[in-house]
């Protein structure tokens, strides 16, 4: 017994645990939440859908509908305009399943960076799997609640439409799009009416890749959107950033909206700045709000 109190002393474990713990900041954009570790905090980090499950367990973890991990950039490493890396950003969903790019969760590891430098007015390089992205964070003194901007990458052509989702969606208009990760964006007369759930699980599943799915509707004021989105992954989430960029970029092709789109969606709204040619980025702005900062041992 004499054995086990010295290995288990109060002060020992209060040392081995101080001594392996992973620090994380959990965040929100327009209720879309993310847990985020940074290796400038923690050191090496490695993450994996094993990991992502269990922090975004809404039951047994965190909860959350993404993980990210903000890694250091190889030294030297540059964006295309020649600027030095920040942070590369890995982002797994709450599935454990890996995504290239979140609109929502790239804006709370601007945040998160932010905070890790005390930074208030920033900008920020990071390389994403969809691509480079830059960041210009506006965070308050306390570094609760941010606005940040984002350069969202070109815009392509998403993946080809199965057949069968044609047929199912032949009396609204669609279409795809990528924005580093795959889009379908479908236009109806009514929100109400969409089974979220249902049809957005089932059109997700036609995809060989998956794909996310966002039901839009022309908003009540000008230049504005309605949406609601099944992201892949995750499922029904409040919002969903690349969603509301792909949305506005077709509805402007559309003719149904300008180039300055308010998206509104249920957990608030962003802007979007549509891009005016090929070689244009559009411009993601919305809120990053700091939930909580978390130390949980490091298995």
């Amino acid at each position: 017994m004499a054995t086990f109190r010295k290995i288990w002393s109060p002060n020992l474990l209060v040392g081995w645990l101080t001594e392996h713990l992973m620090r994380l900041t959990k965040h929100h954009g327009l209720g879309n939440d993310f847990v985020i570790a940074l290796e400038e905090v923690n050191g090496p980090l490695h993450g994996d859908a094993t990991l992502a499950r269990s922090l975004c367990d809404r039951r047994r973890g965190l909860g959350a509908d993404g993980f990210i991990i903000g890694s250091r950039p190889e030294a030297g490493t540059t964006a295309p305009n020649g600027r030095p890396i920040d942070v590369v950003m890995r982002l797994w969903n709450a599935d454990g399943s890996r995504a290239e790019m979140s609109g929502n969760g790239i804006r709370c590891l601007g945040q998160a960076l932010a905070m890790a430098r005390d930074d208030h007015e920033a900008t920020y390089a990071v390389h994403t799997d969809g691509g480079f992205r830059e960041l210009v964070v506006h965070d308050d003194a306390a570094h609760r609640l941010a606005t940040v901007s984002v350069t969202m990458g070109l815009v392509g052509d998403g993946p080809a439409i199965p057949k069968a989702v044609s047929e199912r969606l032949a009396g609204d208009r669609h279409a795809t799009a990528d924005l580093g990760n795959p889009h379908i964006v479908i236009l109806v007369a009514d929100l109400s009416s969409v089974d979220l759930v249902g049809t957005g699980s089932w059109i997700e599943s036609q995809f060989d890749a998956g794909i996310n799915v966002e039901f839009i509707a022309v908003g009540s004021e000008a230049d504005s959107l309605d949406l609601l989105v099944w992201e892949r992954g995750a499922g029904v989430t409040e919002a969903c950033g690349t969603g509301a960029t792909a949305a506005a970029m077709l509805a402007h092709q559309w003719g149904l909206v300008g180039r300055e789109v308010r998206v509104v969606m249920p957990g608030g709204s962003a802007e979007v700045i549509v891009a005016s040619g090929p070689d244009e980025e559009p411009v993601l702005i919305g809120p990053s709000q700091h939930i909580a900062t978390i130390e949980i041992p490091d298995a």
